[in-house]
């Protein structure tokens, strides 16, 4: 049961000074990698196989016997999101069918208990990024295909087989003591991504109570959760799933959240991979915005990554070690995004993303600075005055993203 501090808590959540420095440093973080992959990975079809092909219970159980990761090698995984500049990595703890990737205590319906791997796969992560200074965070799926308390049934998992009774309630508490496991077994961690209450919008899901028990567990733990509403309270930042945010955030940090290709989880059929200068355009205009931007990749179920996936990672590593200081620790810049592309701040400079542009002058209204210069040069652009505002004359371009440097 969630505990009585938590619930005297719970409708008046006040952020504590480590939790506004989580936050702080969430921003400043500004890019991060997201990894579906769970029990649904070694079905080969995408996470949400089970729903789409109306896969019963009673066959989805056999699953476990080929889920047998023998090349996972977290290292590797922490090493590519380090060389990449990501600072912080999600992974699907829970995901919609309720298997576990650690030993909980609550179901043996888990990697340790139900797979011939038998080894907690969180566990292993969680040391690696601490190894790497890399914060982790867990999705945590408050839906449940599997669970028969998961009652009344939402939008989704009408055919799993399950008989039509269940103590939703006791399914909370069951989700009150696996988030407690993953809270208190796995050191500091950087916060829980909900998803899946989209499933039942209507239903009390005891939010108050839950965000209480968190926070009280970990304070610096910072919760979102992928509604695709307004924000509740108790939550930190704010989740946008596929999608930029519609205008510079305000109020709590924004997070985007996309695929490389057309899938969360391991597809075999999913070839068509974006390109690397794509998904570098599309985290330059998340920082415009003042949103980080989380990357997914789906492992195979062997625990490798795809090849694709990993050239792509390389290939914004190479971008942001030398352009990252342009994105890092930086805040949404003074302009909203423009056709040609978007700006960034830090306290003394602001630094303009030409992403897409032929023109010869580019012109910012309502900017005032001292200097102008190409990122990575010193040399002063040439600067006119017009009735729009000041116009810099653009140099040669960069072929994903040519960075001025203004100066206040």
């Amino acid at each position: 049961m969630i505990c009585l501090f938590a619930m005297l808590l719970a409708g008046v959540y006040q952020p504590t000074p480590e939790n506004l420095k989580a936050r702080e440093w969430f921003q400043d973080a500004r890019l991060g990698l997201f990894i579906h992959w769970g029990l649904f990975s070694a079905l080969e079809r995408g996470e949400m196989a089970m729903d789409q092909e109306q896969i019963p219970i009673a066959a989805y159980e056999k699953v476990p016997e080929l889920f047998s990761p023998t090349l996972y090698n977290p290292a590797e995984w922490v090493t590519l999101a380090r060389q990449a500049g990501m600072r912080y990595i999600t992974i699907t703890a829970k995901h919609h069918d309720g298997f576990a990737l650690w030993s909980t205590r609550q179901t043996p319906w888990n990697i340790v208990d139900a797979t011939p791997y038998r080894r907690d796969a969180i566990a292993m992560l969680a040391e690696e990024c601490r190894k790497q200074n890399i914060k982790l965070f867990f999705y945590y799926s408050q839906l449940d295909w599997i669970d028969p308390d998961y009652f009344p049934r939402g939008r989704t998992g009408q055919h799993s087989g399950r008989a039509n009774q269940g103590n939703f309630n006791r399914y909370l508490d069951f989700v009150a003591r696996q988030l407690r496991e993953l809270l208190t077994d796995y050191g500091p961690v950087g916060g829980i991504w909900f998803d899946g209450s989209w499933d039942k919008p209507f239903a009390d899901w005891r939010l108050p109570q839950t965000y209480a028990f968190i926070h009280s567990l970990q304070p610096a733990a910072l919760i979102g959760s992928n509604h695709g509403g307004k924000p509740n309270d108790g939550e930190d930042f704010q989740i946008f799933h596929k999608r930029l945010p519609p205008a510079i955030a305000s109020g709590l940090p924004a997070e985007s959240a996309d695929t490389m290709n057309g899938s969360w989880g391991y597809n075999a059929a999913d070839r068509k991979f974006r390109s690397g200068p794509d998904l570098i355009r599309q985290l330059v205009r998340a920082a415009g915005l003042n949103s980080n931007f989380l990357l997914n990749v789906a492992p195979m179920p062997t625990g490798q990554l795809p090849t694709e996936a990993a050239d792509r990672l390389k290939e914004i590593g190479q971008w942001t070690s030398k352009f990252g200081e342009t994105i890092y620790g930086t805040r949404g810049g003074p302009l909203p995004p423009q056709p040609w592309g978007v700006t960034t701040q830090t306290k003394d400079r602001i630094y303009v993303h030409v992403l897409d542009s032929s023109a010869e002058w580019l012109t910012l209204p309502g900017i005032t600075f001292r200097k102008a210069f190409p990122f990575g040069g010193d040399k002063p652009l040439e600067i006119r005055e017009t009735a729009q505002g000041r116009a810099l004359r653009l140099p040669p371009r960069h072929p994903i993203d040519s960075i001025l440097v203004l100066e206040k």
